[in-house]
């Protein structure tokens, strides 16, 4: 088992297995790792085989920023393989899906 959260001198710590997840849809799942009083997150976003967001995923207030863990993204447009970033701007929007399944590092630098 892993400690939950740790704070200590400033850093925030918490392991993947230990945070609840909550489903957005079926089958697409958040894990929240960390939130900052300015509204900036970093999540853990799941998606099992076959899944896919059921509208445009639209980027507001500001930035989306995504590393993809493992599997293979894909946005509506190009797929994209574990070890992948993806920076989309504010205003801009996708179709998130995947084939395969994938874990992708979510952060969101402002709320």
């Amino acid at each position: 088992m892993h400690p939950e959260i740790i704070e200590q001198a400033g850093y925030t710590s918490v392991h993947v297995d230990d945070t609840l997840a909550r489903e957005l849809f079926p089958g697409i799942r958040l894990r929240t790792l960390w939130q900052h009083p300015d509204g900036a997150t970093a999540h853990v976003l799941e998606m099992d085989p076959g899944t896919s967001w059921p509208r445009r995923d639209v980027h507001e207030p500001g930035d989306e920023e995504v590393f993809v863990l493992d599997g293979v993204f894909h946005d509506g447009a190009r797929e994209y393989p574990a070890g992948t970033f993806l920076h989309a701007p504010a205003g801009s929007w996708h179709i998130p899906a995947s084939g395969p399944g994938c874990r992708l590092f979510v952060f969101y630098p402002t709320g």
